[in-house]
């Protein structure tokens, strides 16, 4: 049971059911306990800061000063700004719906406008903290990468997603390709492993090392096995799948596969794309027809396997490499749930503010913290910083 904050003893009644003799009340001792745990109904806390003055004899007045973060004759604290960004930015509630909580939880007053405002300091409060984050998922030695439409200023816009284990973090642009992933200046020359859809302009990425997410490929080689009811997409799904399963077996028992084990899937791998391209020829173009030839959705599903052998079995060869894009797609989700429920972003500001501050409560409650603790932490002056 917790320690409690009040505690009510509930009185004996004075003389005896039985006997009607008077009780030895202050023998009485606690029999049982009952907690009920609650939250204040209506409350809230003013505090109000006055300054001191004081004439010396010599005639020199003195005046006390206020704290910095004492402005104005009356505003709001770092925890009611907190709550109100973490409701909009963190759990995606419009900010008339933000404000009307914040009117029934504490009987505060609170107006959409003054919420868009405290999105905004929370973001100048927390850019040092997201540029830290792009900074070390520039220097990663693996990244996540996904992108997916979104809605600004009743224009299609589009999110970009870098991630890992430890670190989130999104940004926003009008272009989909290169020219946004160019400005955002996170994957352009990095290094190390980064994980994938196959989508086109992340292959020009050249000095990565690329990884392809393999849930992808499971969910096309069902559609191709639906098509063409050939044997070889299940036996390639069977591959990866088991493929997968021992090397979930063998990261725990921290072990690494052979240069012979890794040579041996690879082997299967290219029997089974053989297979396929057998029974899925490539369509020639006629004399007379113009451009290239249609191909069909198994001929160019097992092209993709070809070209991409290395990405696709990367997580064979390399532990710590995943077997799909979870994490890039997983970080998609919650933005796309704010445009569902609180509608489209009106402004890019407004669009870029969010980035900002979901990077950093994202890459903090990766960390150990709690999303409100992180705003908190960044209205009081003190981000908190970023895990080494």
């Amino acid at each position: 049971m917790a320690e409690p904050t009040d505690t009510v003893r509930h009185p004996l009644p004075t003389q005896c059911d039985r006997c009607h003799r008077s009780l030895p009340l202050d023998e009485a001792r606690v029999a049982q306990r009952r907690q009920v745990i609650d939250v204040p109904a209506r409350a809230f806390d003013i505090v109000e800061h006055c300054t001191l003055e004081v004439t010396c004899s010599c005639g020199q007045v003195h005046v006390s000063t206020f704290p910095a973060g004492v402005t104005d004759v009356v505003q709001y604290g770092p925890n009611v700004k907190a709550l109100g960004v973490h409701l909009s930015q963190g759990q995606m509630l419009p900010f008339a719906r933000t404000a009307e909580l914040l009117h029934d939880l504490y009987g505060l007053s609170v107006s959409p406008g003054t919420l868009v405002a405290w999105v905004g300091e929370a973001r100048i409060a927390l850019q040092v903290t997201a540029n830290q984050i792009a900074g070390n998922l520039r220097n990663a030695s693996l990244v996540n990468a996904d992108e997916s439409g979104l809605r600004v200023a009743g224009k299609l816009h589009w999110l970009h997603i870098a991630a890992n284990d430890t670190l989130t973090w999104y940004g926003v642009h009008a272009k989909r390709g290169m020219e946004a992933i160019e400005a955002h200046g996170i994957l352009p020359k990095r290094i190390g492993v980064l994980v994938h859809d196959c989508w086109a302009p992340y292959w020009k990425l050249d000095e990565s090392i690329h990884a392809l997410c393999n849930a992808h490929l499971l969910r096309e080689l069902v559609y191709v096995k639906e098509i063409t009811g050939q044997a070889w997409p299940d036996a390639m799904t069977n591959l990866l799948l088991n493929a997968n399963k021992l090397c979930e077996a063998a990261r725990q028992k921290q072990a690494l596969f052979s240069a012979a084990d890794v040579a041996a899937f690879r082997t299967l791998y290219d029997a089974i794309v053989n297979e396929g391209e057998q029974l899925n020829p490539e369509t020639v173009r006629g004399a007379r027809a113009r451009g290239p030839a249609k191909q069909s959705v198994a001929f160019n599903l097992l092209r993709r396997f070809r070209l991409h052998a290395d990405a696709v079995l990367l997580f064979i060869a390399n532990h710590a490499v995943p077997f799909t894009n979870n994490l890039g797609e997983r970080a998609v989700r919650m933005p796309k749930v704010k445009q569902k429920k609180a509608g489209c972003f009106r402004t890019v500001i407004g669009a870029d503010n969010f980035c900002v501050i979901r990077s950093c409560m994202d890459t903090l409650r990766k960390q150990g913290h709690g999303m409100l603790e992180v705003l908190r932490s960044a209205f009081n002056g003190n981000p908190i910083p970023l895990a080494a």
